[in-house]
């Protein structure tokens, strides 16, 4: 069998890939060790002789299937753990998403007149002081305090 060594460096070098990476025609090798220059190496490649492997990967197989899993609440018990509460979840983030939704939810009830501008500025005062754990907790106390208006 023939030395191809050079010839694989050479293309391993024009194909801009590993030694390892580069795939010769086994039908083609007499063709392959007549090839001493670059520019042979280049004609081999066009004509098909060589030609480099695709490079491999990891997998996101288990990782795409893992991640439905945990969209319905699946593999993320106490044991799958590694940080703390604020960790795994970032606390401001959380509580600018509710007091968001319970200020939006607050407007719209002002802009509809179900509010008045007084009741209004009350509520998004408590709102603001941590009153209320969500849009649902709002509209419980609105039902309560202001529903007989």
């Amino acid at each position: 069998m023939t030395d191809l060594s050079a010839q694989k460096r050479l293309a391993a070098d024009v194909l801009d890939v590993g030694k390892n990476r580069v795939w010769f025609n086994p039908d083609r090798q007499g063709d392959i060790a007549d090839a001493i220059t670059r520019e042979d190496v280049r004609e081999l490649i066009d004509e098909g002789a060589i030609r480099s492997k695709d490079a491999k990967g990891n997998s996101r197989g288990r990782a795409r299937e893992r991640q439905q899993k945990r969209a319905y609440g699946h593999q993320k018990g106490a044991g799958s753990r590694k940080g703390k509460a604020g960790a795994r979840r970032n606390e401001k983030q959380d509580w600018e998403s509710r007091i968001r939704a319970q200020r939006e939810r607050l407007r719209e009830l002002r802009d509809d007149g179900t509010l008045s501008p007084s009741q209004y500025r009350d509520l998004y005062n408590k709102a603001g002081g941590g009153e209320f754990d969500s849009v649902a907790d709002v509209e419980r106390f609105i039902e309560t305090n202001y529903g007989d208006q």
